[in-house]
């Protein structure tokens, strides 16, 4: 037996081969009638109270996710009959620790009917394994009540951050796709970053991140950022946004209400960024008002503060100002609302209880909120929070609307012939990752997005080939075996110089003696004071820069530089043929030189 959940249009109940319908003209109809007042109003009585019938026992009458109905109409009838646990543990998304499921993870699922569960890179290095773990997850949630499907999230930007690793494919990221210039290779990268998330049954993915590159210092954002402007940001991200969702994959822009302003990292400090909400409204703003117009479904809220604005010294994860006031009442935004993992100091720095941070999180306007752990069931949060539902009716009016856009999410993007599948096929899996369409793709952007940063064009010291480089020297960190590989293969006589934290810089000079022309391998600081030690050298010095290409600015006596912007494999390949000349730079810095 089952009900029909359009419990605003059609009710149906069965006894035996009897059925009866219920219309929307006949529960809600008052059409002007020549009947008595009194009459009427008894009708009226009668109707609701069958409504409230209807929705207090739709759990017997096997109410479903999967019946039919629109997303807004299954929603509020889910909704309606749940308990307000039940409705609670749909804003909770939790992580666990290590490749397999943990008992405590499971509980929470088969327990609690658990909202949503995120990946993390300590889950991810056997994508086989984690086809598995999803399935295991969601057959658990799918056999509890309402047959509610978990949302499954990681963060799979592309470039430097990829939480799933395994056989997914690493990419140039953002700042490639900003010095490449094309929407479309927005789209097709959260596209086919999408169709490899899909195979893995992972639904929902933490990206694009639509920050700016305005603090050239940020040790968080840098090269996850589409460049400086903030209209072209708008572009690609509602570009990449409608490749995610073409795939299949619900996307979220990140953190908002912009973290590219400052050198500090919300993961262990809050960042205080002082600028005005004129500024914010102006700049990075900016790329969510696009996105928001574009329908865009969820935003990730970050732990920042702004302090000359009305959200004070408040995070704003936690700030009403901008979650309700400035995101929904000004920009419009009407979808999901998620924040950042609640464990950053960023977040918990402000209130210092993990308690009160989750509920601030909530009354602020967050319809998720996201741990990296595993709290117990009877955790402080988790009892804290499902107390205030029962002795503050505002409190549980706020978390029932939200587990209502929950479950709307759910409902639209989590069925259909165009999602993704609740178990993933683990064969699918071992055929199709890394994509073979997209493994073409993303060594396409990487050729087009490679920039010479020095000398600035048209002046050129490129191609630097076998014949005219003399004795070359590969020099850089062994955390980039593919720069060496590349390079070789460019250079196959080169000698190599491999550093890392504990070496002394100096090293390096005693083989740059023997060296004609050095190329260094520049991601990081700690790379720079290895790089410095070679301004007196009398060689001819070519940089290719990894990541955010701000470094080079630091080192003018360098003979050349190319910015690549990752470091992928398909990456260092453009790089090295770029130098030779084997394809042209045809990349722009995506920031003001």
């Amino acid at each position: 037996m089952q009900i029909n959940p359009k419990f605003f249009s059609r009710r149906r109940g069965e006894r035996g081969d009897r059925r009866v319908f219920i219309s929307r003209k006949h529960l809600f109809s008052l059409s002007a009638s020549s009947a008595p007042l009194p009459n009427r109003w008894f009708e009226v009585c009668v109707r609701s109270s069958f409504l409230i019938f209807l929705l207090i026992s739709a759990p017997l009458f096997g109410l479903s996710f999967n019946d039919s109905g629109t997303p807004q109409e299954i929603a509020a009838a889910i909704e309606s009959a749940m308990t307000d646990d039940q409705a609670l543990a749909q804003l909770f998304m939790l992580g666990w620790v290590g490749e397999d499921p943990s008992p405590l993870i499971m509980d929470w699922i088969r327990q609690r009917n658990l909202g949503g569960v995120k990946i993390f890179g300590w889950n991810t290095n056997d994508t086989q394994r984690l086809a598995r773990t999803v399935g295991l997850l969601q057959r658990a949630s799918l056999q509890g009540a309402f047959n509610i499907p978990l949302l499954v999230a990681t963060d799979q930007e592309g470039g430097w951050v990829r939480h799933i690793k395994g056989n997914t494919s690493e990419t140039p990221g953002n700042m490639a796709i900003g010095a490449s210039g094309y929407p479309r290779d927005a789209y097709l990268s959260g596209y086919y970053i999408g169709k490899e998330l899909a195979l893995l049954g992972v639904n929902m993915n933490f990206a694009p991140t639509i920050d700016l590159f305005t603090n050239r210092d940020s040790v968080l954002i840098g090269p996850r950022a589409f460049g400086s402007d903030p209209v072209r940001a708008g572009i690609f991200g509602a570009a990449f946004v409608r490749g995610q969702l073409a795939a299949g994959v619900i996307p979220t822009a990140k953190h908002f209400p912009g973290h590219g302003d400052t050198a500090l990292d919300s993961h262990g400090i809050l960042p205080r960024i002082e600028i005005s909400i004129d500024t914010l409204w102006e700049r990075e703003l900016i790329p969510y008002r696009m996105l928001v117009a574009e329908g865009l479904p969820v935003v990730m809220s970050g732990h920042l503060a702004f302090p000359l604005t009305g959200g004070g010294s408040t995070p704003a994860s936690l700030s009403s100002y901008f979650l309700r006031d400035v995101l929904r009442d000004r920009i419009g935004f009407s979808g999901v609302v998620i924040t950042d993992d609640l464990n950053m100091i960023g977040a918990t720095s402000y209130l210092r209880n993990m308690a009160l941070t989750a509920k601030q999180a909530i009354i602020a306007g967050n319809d998720i909120i996201m741990f990296s752990n595993t709290p117990f069931l009877n955790d402080q949060v988790w009892t804290f929070l499902s107390q205030s539902m029962r002795q503050e009716e505002d409190f549980r009016q706020i978390v029932r609307a939200s587990a209502r856009r929950i479950l709307e999410l759910k409902l639209t993007y989590l069925r259909g012939s165009g999602s993704v599948p609740y178990i993933p096929d683990p064969a699918r899996v071992a055929a199709y990752l890394p994509d073979p369409e997209g493994s073409a793709f993303f060594l396409n952007l990487a050729a087009r997005s490679v920039t010479i940063v020095k000398p600035v064009p048209p002046v050129t010291i490129f191609p630097i080939t076998r014949e005219n480089a003399g004795r070359v020297l590969l020099a850089g960190s062994t955390r980039y075996p593919d720069f060496f590989s590349r390079g070789r293969a460019a250079f196959p006589n080169a000698s190599t110089y491999r550093f890392n934290a504990l070496t002394e810089p100096q090293e390096i000079t005693a083989f740059a003696r023997n060296a004609d022309t050095i190329i260094f391998c520049l991601s990081d600081h700690s790379d720079l004071r290895v790089l410095r030690t070679l301004q007196n050298s009398n060689r001819r010095v070519i940089v290719l820069s990894v990541l955010s290409p701000v470094h080079i600015e630091s080192v003018p006596w360098v003979t050349g530089a190319i910015a690549m912007y990752s470091y992928a494999p398909e990456s260092f390949a453009a790089g090295f043929s770029a130098i030779i000349g084997r394809i042209p730079a045809l990349g722009n810095l995506p920031y003001d030189r």
